[in-house]
Formats: C-alpha cells, structure tokens, sequence
C-alpha cells in the first residue's frame, strides 16, 4: 500500500528527538524584573552538595531537558515536571501585567520544536507556595495559543523567531495572592503516532497584586489532558484549518 508524502513526514518528526536537544526556562522577567530560572547544574549542585540559589522557579528533575510524555499525564509529573518541587522564594507580579520566559536548550541553545501551541496556567496556593503540595492545584487556563491558520505558522515557531521568549499577561481581573504559575508548550513535531506529543511544563511562585476580585475554578493536573485528545494525538504535517488546543476552557475574564 503506498506510503503519502504527510505520513512519511510525520514518521521523520518522531524520531526527531533523537538528534535535537530539548530545553527549559532559564530566566523569566516579571513587571520588567528579571528573575532565574531553574538550571539543571542546580540539581547536580544539590546532589553534591554545594550552593545554589533560592529562587521562586521550580526545581525538577528533567536531566536530558526533556519532557513529560502523554502516557504520564495521568501522574503528578504533568503539574510543573518531572519530580518537581517548589520555589523557595516568591515573585511578585501586578495583575494585568506580563511576565516574558526566556527559554533556552540542552543543544544549539535554541528552541528546536516549532510545531506545538503554548499554553499558560496559574493555580491558587491559599498560603505559602513554597510549602504546596502539587497534587492539589487546581490550574486555571490563562492564556493559549496554537496556530495561525492564514500563515500556518505554530506558536513555538512564534517563539523562536522573537529570540526564544514568550509573554504571557496575568488577567487584571484575578484576585490578589500566591499562586503557582505554569508556563508550557507542547511541542508535536511526533504527534501524529499516539504518546508522541512531548509537554514541557515550568513552573513558579508568583504573588499576584492589585484589587481584582476573580477566582475562577480550577483543573487538577492529572485531569488536564488525556494521550487521545485531539490536541494531543494529532498530525501537524498537513494544512491546518482547525486546532483543538488541549486542556480546559479558557479564562477570559
């Protein structure tokens, strides 16, 4: 039976991953503030221990800077990575204002994925972020972004042309607090064989300011996406018209 050209495309992109490097956040600037991402020679300083410092991104143990796989979303990996931990230190950030992640790669040092959408949560700690346990946020969809349809051109292609960063604004609505930040793309350069989507979720503590007065209800990560969505299992080598971007409803207030 003959082979199309979309299907042998599609093929090639999952065993991309093979020969590119994967990446995560290594700063993120916040009101015009920048702060520290997590760095992977963090994890080896801890082991050993050395010194490194507190700051309000979550520790994870992506080594390979790679990413969690669809067959996983139902552990509590899919929440900010892998085995992750929280932020010693909280960031302040007013509500309507932006934060920009710089995002940076085990390989070339650029983001090597450009077919995938990039999606950004927050989810309240009602207390102190540094002591929260991961299992019970609850993720509110703050913003999303897939494909452009008249260009064709994805999200994290977006990203890598404005030198690897993206900018996400926290609604001027939400209520004032601490909340866990989660910044993610999905990248789906394999998506089109079932598992093949690669999730790179980043998390951070952000305390929210201002006189909003929204709580919106939230999403346990476990609940947020299945491997047979139709976001998630899904063939981005072929003219798009629709995208269904993956995980809950936005909030637009």
């Amino acid at each position: 039976m003959p082979v199309s050209a979309a299907s042998i495309v599609a093929l090639l992109g999952a065993f991309v991953t093979t020969a590119l490097g994967h990446g995560y956040v290594t700063s993120f600037t916040a009101d015009g503030v920048q702060q520290q991402g997590f760095l992977l020679q963090y994890y080896y300083d801890k082991k050993n221990g050395l010194p490194y410092p507190k700051i309000s991104a979550w520790y994870a143990e992506n080594l390979d800077s790679g990413f969690v796989a669809p067959d996983a979303y139902q552990t509590a990996d899919i929440n900010c990575h892998k085995n992750a931990a929280p932020g010693e230190l909280t960031t302040t950030v007013s509500a309507g204002g932006t934060v920009t992640f710089q995002w940076g790669s085990s390989g070339s040092g650029a983001w090597p994925h450009p077919h995938g959408p990039i999606i950004d949560y927050i989810a309240p700690c009602n207390g102190d972020c540094s002591k929260v346990d991961k299992l019970t946020l609850k993720w509110i969809k703050i913003q999303e972004s897939g494909i452009d349809y008249a260009t064709q051109e994805w999200a994290s292609a977006k990203l890598i042309k404005n030198n690897n960063s993206w900018t996400t604004k926290i609604p001027q609505s939400i209520a004032p607090g601490n909340y866990v930040l989660r910044h993610e793309i999905i990248a789906l350069h394999g998506a089109g064989s079932l598992n093949g989507a690669q999730n790179y979720p980043q998390c951070f503590n952000i305390k929210i300011t201002g006189s909003g007065t929204a709580q919106p209800s939230g999403t346990l990560g476990t609940a947020l996406y299945k491997n047979t969505d139709p976001g998630i299992h899904f063939n981005p080598y072929v003219t798009i018209t629709n995208y269904p971007i993956p995980g809950p409803k936005l909030f637009t207030g």
